[in-house]
């Protein structure tokens, strides 16, 4: 799991000993370890909402105050929401921030690449996965470690 984790994320993290697996769903378990918490749903494993040092390593998008609600109620992202972006390529994993207090509000898959979002003002930019409020989100806040 370590290493689809790895391949997935294209960060290194720290070596695991211990990972728990809580199952949520039939698509979903939560994944907990030694400082990393993820969500695997169907074949994506993505960083959970939470985990903000490892959030902060991967690549982002922010969107304005008009996106908030939409994205927090598990829309796409589209691309005349997003105000900023770093560098990334189509469908590697993207964080979704919002402009004001530079919140974690989503994680998905880039739809597009962050050259291609310089070249366009509209579209489908990140497939929104794991969002706050979504029910892994809720789902977490009842385990036990």
């Amino acid at each position: 799991m370590l290493g689809q984790i790895n391949s997935q994320w294209k960060i290194k993290l720290p070596k695991q000993k211990n990972l728990k697996f809580h199952q949520i769903n039939e698509s979903g378990i939560i994944i907990t370890g030694n400082g990393i918490t993820a969500v695997k749903i169907a074949d994506d494993i993505l960083p959970f909402l939470d985990n903000i040092s490892i959030l902060e390593m991967f690549p982002n998008v922010m969107v304005d105050a008009g996106a908030i609600k939409f994205v927090c109620k598990g829309a796409n992202v589209m691309r005349p929401g997003i105000t900023k972006f770093s560098s990334f390529e189509k469908g590697q994993i993207v964080c979704v921030v919002e402009e004001s207090q530079h919140k974690f509000l989503a994680v998905g898959k880039a739809e597009m690449s962050s050259e291609q979002m310089k070249e366009t003002d509209k579209g489908m930019a990140v497939k929104n996965i794991h969002y706050i409020s979504d029910d892994y989100w809720e789902a977490k806040k009842e385990l036990k470690y």
